[in-house]
């Protein structure tokens, strides 16, 4: 059997929240695990791992679990936002990650973590078919000889950079 096909222990464990054996998951099928914060919001009397607390839940705007944020993740939530009202915790891009440390009850057992440095936003995709900001493409690299100001704002595949240069020399 391989590492891929065996069941990690912590499966049969089901949790209606974001845990340790769903990133190694994600991590299994290539994710950079990042995510975006929809909203978080104060639950009280939530049932997380069978027992019933109050606590700040994130959830996201992908198709994933539920993170209850403990007081760690909460204070990186309040220094990216810079607010410590859950209220304000909203459309945030965060970068998830497995840290081995996390201790519970003076015992090491890992834990899920919210990468303190926010992931820069992903740029849009420029493709022919957004046909006015491909011919601004196209005035750019008349103008400057090269892509460089379009690819600060914009993603573009090395078709389509090559096909904007060609139709800057044609026009």
């Amino acid at each position: 059997m391989t590492e891929q096909t065996k069941t990690h222990y912590r499966k049969v464990f089901k949790s209606d929240h974001l845990g340790q054996a769903d990133l190694e998951d994600f991590i299994e099928s290539g994710s950079n695990l990042v995510f975006t914060i929809h909203h978080v919001v104060q639950e009280i009397g939530a049932k997380v791992a069978g027992k019933t607390i109050n606590a700040n839940i994130a959830y996201f705007a992908e198709s994933i679990k539920p993170l209850v944020l403990n007081a760690t993740n909460s204070k990186i939530l309040r220094q990216i936002t810079g607010s410590s009202f859950v209220e304000d915790w909203v459309n945030i891009l965060v970068q998830i990650y497995i840290d081995p440390n996390v201790k519970m009850k003076g015992d090491t057992v890992g834990g899920v973590r919210i990468n303190p440095k926010q992931p820069p936003a992903s740029k849009p995709v420029l493709t022919r078919d957004n046909q006015v900001k491909w011919k601004q493409a196209i005035t750019a690299f008349k103008r400057d000889g090269n892509l460089s100001a379009v690819l600060k704002q914009m993603d573009m595949s090395q078709e389509d950079m090559q096909a904007i240069q060609t139709e800057a020399q044609n026009v």
